[in-house]
């Protein structure tokens, strides 16, 4: 399936594992990279950022025992960035072990072309390797031998949120698992602008929520990730890097970007989510390709059974999508101060949760009849009401009067 068109290089996901472009140099780079015991902005080396991370240090040999040489029966995904290859690990020591021992991990193996994609490879190690969180994939390790750039990441068994709502070869998700996935990617979001750690994620979208055995979500790729702005500053310029369809519109036009562009991006997941719709469909009008723009008329007017996912059969609690398609809507406002902050849209998604929002499961028909024969009867419908006699009675009665 092809990936939304990136708006400055275009990026191919993988539907397994963390996704990205990234490719390699063999050269040092220097770039701007957050402090998050002072929220500064300290220009580091990359040996500072490899040293500091605390993910672990591979040699190019232990991947390579890991994957059995980069086996092509152990590929399990491609992309812009390179490939992705499924290993096996020993969980305690973290060697390679045979595969079906120890714990499975996707090592991705970066192509040896881009200057951008080294950058975006080392954010990654920066930012995974620093920060930690049930909702982020975790990043195990990484490798920097010679020209050789490899990532190594718990592997995700599900695969991404984007291949269960647009593969048509997998089971779709129930109402329950999107309300889950919409909270756990909130939380991740919600831990990534806190005032601790201050990172505005960049690449909120379907193929970059993965999705573990239990359908639990994490944030991956974290190639395009950014420090977000410190004391009274509002945003942070920056060279627009992004996903149609996802990319908020002030970011787009300006380069300035904030937390807020985060929420748009992840309002427009929640449409697809609702919707079971992608959020560039070039087959439509110009006007109406994004997910956003298609939906905002019926959005505006709360015609819900308009957009829904036909997939989910009318199995739904109309109240909880009502407030979630409201919450979508806020999320995509045009102006970016109407949007609210991650926190808020992480406890009103929570309160989706609640048990009284949940999806009502008939009765068996067998028994339906049980049910109904269990309701006492009114004792006034014990006696006949004098004013549903028959015709008959009374004609006695009057008859007997006279």
């Amino acid at each position: 399936m092809t990936e939304p068109s990136k708006v400055v290089a275009s990026r191919t996901s993988s539907s397994s594992v963390p996704s990205s472009s990234l490719a390699t140099c063999s050269t040092a780079s220097t770039f701007t990279m957050p402090s998050y015991g002072e929220n500064t902005n300290l220009q580091r080396t990359e040996d500072e950022i490899l040293l500091a991370s605390s993910s672990k240090a591979f040699t190019l040999n232990e991947l390579k025992s890991a994957t059995r040489n980069f086996r092509p029966d152990n590929l399990i995904g491609e992309g812009g960035f390179g490939c992705v290859y499924k290993g096996w690990l020993d969980e305690q020591t973290l060697t390679a072990t045979r595969p079906g021992n120890g714990i499975m991990i996707a090592i991705k193996k970066l192509k040896l072309e881009s200057f951008q994609g080294h950058k975006e490879w080392l954010t990654e190690v920066n930012y995974l390797g620093q920060l930690q969180h049930p909702n982020l994939v975790k990043l195990i390790g990484y490798c920097s031998e010679g020209e050789n750039r490899l990532l190594v990441y718990e592997y995700m068994a599900r695969g991404s949120l984007e291949n269960h709502l647009f593969k048509r070869s997998v089971q779709p998700l129930d109402w329950a698992t999107r309300i889950k996935v919409a909270v756990g990617a909130a939380r991740g979001l919600s831990f990534l602008h806190n005032p601790d750690s201050q990172v505005i994620y960049r690449d909120v979208k379907a193929s970059n929520i993965l999705l573990d055995q239990d359908f639990n979500p994490k944030l991956s790729d974290f190639g395009l990730a950014k420090a977000g702005p410190t004391g009274d500053l509002t945003h942070v310029s920056t060279r627009i890097m992004g996903t149609q369809g996802y990319a908020a519109p002030e970011y787009l036009a300006t380069g300035k970007l904030s937390a807020k562009a985060d929420v748009y991006s992840f309002g427009v997941v929640l449409l697809e989510l609702l919707s079971g719709r992608k959020a560039l469909d070039r087959t439509k009008a110009v006007s109406e390709q994004t997910l956003v723009s298609s939906l905002r008329p019926w959005l505006n007017m709360l015609k819900l059974h308009r957009i829904i996912d036909p997939k989910l059969e009318g199995k739904y609690p109309k109240k909880a999508a009502d407030a979630l398609a409201l919450l979508a809507s806020r999320c995509t406002a045009d102006r970016a101060q109407l949007r609210p902050p991650m926190s808020e849209v992480l406890s009103t998604l929570e309160r989706l949760q609640d048990p009284k929002f949940a999806v009502k499961q008939p009765l068996p028909r067998g028994e339906m009849g049980k049910a109904s024969s269990s309701v006492p009867k009114s004792p006034l419908r014990c006696h006949r009401s004098p004013l549903r006699q028959t015709g008959n009675a009374i004609s006695n009665r009057y008859s007997a009067s006279k």
